[in-house]
């Protein structure tokens, strides 16, 4: 019994009973003191039939030990304030925190500001520093800045002032608990179900895949849905800086993360360390979660030396804007090296550009699906394949419209034939 930490298994086990009642995130502090009574005893009489060991625990403790573990959870679950209640709520996908007296949720792709305020400057910094530690990270003035993840996968950046002017900041960014699928993208209008059938048979035909877009245009999203298109028997390796990927239809699954370096500047692992890590794996497909410098070379390489499939993501503003920002970040790992080189891996390597947008009445769009030719005269050739167009006839602020075919023919339909995929593409009318 000595080798069991009894005292804090029961404090997830109470706490998890607790966040079984839907209004706990609404109680009042008496209240959930009142709510963690009641699981408490319910626990004790559970265990008398369900497990020995803890219902002997309890028989042996005293009356002040059982308080200590009713306190225990209690700030388990309140210890945060405010953060606390904000990531209980489920319907909130997005939390910015821009100091002790203004936050911004964001529901159903609106931001709101909330009437709620921690108390003070301080309160948020201790809350903040409470919160990092909790998911085995520390954050300080030598170390202000720190990306981590929730055990749902929800990312996290932490900023603290006097980095940030504001006072201290904390954005959260959530994803579905079920995951998300290209047909819900389909009931979202984000893409029409021509385009979904196109995407599906490139991933299986093992075409390597970028998807681009601003900040908040739904990259993530989109590549977690386009992975359940990854056949079921393959070995792939995602690579990110803050796992934040839900691939669930893949077995043979390796996920890597980076690690920042600890306070005397060693211990960190870079992107290019996993990706170069990872050809050592035997993968058959590479996801890098979001490109953002010198590792893009490593990745361009990965593509170049028989490892097809791969998906990655990136920030740019159009897919030709992709192209540049990948020079850019080639360019960082390795400087020297000529731009028609630097442009020849990157049309060797790329073979798909799948650019999203968030419109003005903040709903997300795929805008364009890009085939990648080849080179001529110095410069990457692209081939729209499908392209967004709105009907201007709807006056308002909503977006309507949807992908339409162009009338460019696919020019690189090998890999197609490879995989046996004939009917890949309508002809153009």
């Amino acid at each position: 019994m000595a080798d069991r930490d009894f005292f804090t298994e029961e404090i997830g086990q109470i706490r998890d009973l607790v966040c079984t009642n839907p209004a706990y995130s609404e109680m009042s502090d008496d209240e959930l003191k009142e709510l963690i009574t009641q699981m408490m005893e319910y626990r004790m009489q559970q265990t008398r039939q369900t497990d020995m060991e803890v219902a002997a625990y309890y028989s042996s403790v005293s009356f002040k030990v059982r308080n200590n573990l009713s306190s225990a959870v209690f700030e388990s679950i309140r210890g945060l304030g405010i953060l606390g209640q904000i990531i209980a709520d489920k319907s909130i996908t997005e939390v910015m925190i821009n100091g002790y007296d203004s936050i911004f949720v964001e529901r159903d792709g609106r931001l709101t500001k909330l009437p709620d305020k921690f108390e003070s400057q301080e309160r948020l910094r201790n809350i903040i520093v409470k919160f990092v530690q909790d998911m085995g990270r520390s954050v300080n003035e030598s170390n202000p800045i720190v990306d981590t993840r929730l055990a749902d996968g929800s990312r996290v950046n932490v900023v603290l002032d006097p980095i940030a002017l504001n006072g201290p900041i904390v954005t959260i960014r959530r994803f579905p608990e079920e995951g998300m699928t290209i047909q819900k993208l389909i009931n979202y209008g984000s893409i029409t179900p021509e385009v979904a059938i196109f995407l599906e048979k490139l991933v299986r035909a093992k075409y390597n895949i970028f998807i681009s877009g601003g900040t908040g245009s739904g990259k993530t999203t989109f590549l977690n849905a386009l992975s359940n298109y990854i056949p079921s028997d393959e070995r792939v390796i995602t690579i990110e800086d803050s796992a934040e990927l839900q691939i669930r239809n893949v077995p043979n699954l390796v996920r890597l993360e980076t690690r920042n370096a600890n306070s005397t500047g060693v211990g960190g692992i870079s992107m290019r360390d996993l990706i170069k890590s990872s050809l050592r794996m035997r993968p058959e497909r590479i996801v890098v979660g979001e490109v953002r410098g010198a590792e893009a070379l490593d990745m361009l390489q990965a593509m170049n030396t028989g490892h097809d499939g791969s998906i990655s993501t990136g920030h740019a503003n159009s897919a030709r804007d992709m192209l540049s920002r990948l020079e850019t970040m080639v360019l960082q790992g390795a400087d020297g090296l000529p731009l028609e080189a630097i442009r020849q891996q990157i049309a060797s390597a790329v073979d798909i550009i799948v650019h999203l947008g968030r419109m003005r009445d903040k709903s997300r769009k795929t805008l364009e699906v890009t085939e990648v030719v080849g080179m001529e005269n110095g410069q990457i050739i692209l081939n729209p394949l499908y392209k967004f167009e709105e009907d201007l006839s709807v006056k308002g602020s909503k977006v309507v419209g949807s992908l339409k075919r162009t009338s460019n023919p696919m020019i690189h339909t090998y890999k197609f034939e490879m995989s046996g995929i004939y009917d890949f593409l309508e002809d153009p009318k």
